[in-house]
């Protein structure tokens, strides 16, 4: 595994239950500031692997990013349940919610 992949996945394992952090707030923190596609890849590949709390990461929009899968609204239902509130427009109020490594 190389060293971005080792520290993003340990950045993303580390996200409070409650909290949302980015992409790109991922991949800069793991020593990338143009990784935020690879650190989708990443969870999209290791989420299951090292169970990492995927739901927790959302696009710099503050909105959870559709997915062909549905998986979207399974995040959006796994957030509420964590207490993150989204409002009528789907976004998060990252004053609250944002969570930096």
């Amino acid at each position: 595994m190389d060293p971005f992949t080792r520290k993003a996945i340990d950045i993303i394992r580390n996200i409070p239950s409650g909290k949302v952090t980015t992409y790109l707030i991922v991949a800069a923190a793991a020593g990338n500031h143009c990784g935020a596609r690879q650190v989708a890849r990443i969870l999209y590949s290791s989420s299951e692997k090292y169970g990492l709390p995927w739901h927790r990461v959302v696009n710099h929009k503050r909105t959870i990013s559709p997915r062909a899968s549905m998986s979207h609204l399974r995040q959006r239902q796994l957030l509420e349940e964590e207490g993150v509130v989204l409002d009528h427009n789907g976004r998060i109020d990252f004053d609250r919610f944002l969570w930096l490594p």
